[in-house]
């Protein structure tokens, strides 16, 4: 698991290899990741968008951007835990994902960034 806090907003990444859903003969790998974002600000935010950086071990690098998360534009009080599930698919057995959220104060209307961890995905099967 990898955690970080920045501007007050606590993120946690989980990860899990899906072979089931992967085809090692076609080199697609595909993994799932939990995040969870807790408030540890006294003010109200919203999560506005993401962008990721996704680069596996070919080299190949791809950038997602796009409002929200799963849909969603959660706001979040004080102390609140927002907690979704999505994944990614990889041309290779190891990769890692990294980015940043957008959020905006409530309160101030003013938006800033909050990272997001760098967090490694490794397919088991390499790893024997």
């Amino acid at each position: 698991m990898e955690t970080l806090i920045t501007s007050g907003i606590e993120v946690k990444v989980e990860t899990k290899f899906q072979p089931a859903h992967s085809d090692f003969l076609l080199n697609q790998y595909v993994f799932s990741y939990h995040i969870s974002l807790h408030n540890h600000n006294n003010f109200t935010v919203q999560l506005l968008s993401r962008k990721w950086k996704i680069t596996d071990s070919n080299f190949d690098v791809k950038f997602v951007e796009g409002e929200g998360v799963v849909g969603r534009q959660p706001v979040l009080y004080p102390g609140d835990l927002f907690q979704y599930d999505s994944g990614c698919n990889l041309s290779s057995a190891i990769g890692k994902m990294e980015g940043i959220y957008i959020f905006e104060n409530k309160q101030t209307r003013k938006e800033f960034e909050v990272i997001i961890p760098v967090f490694k995905l490794v397919a088991p099967v390499i790893l024997n």
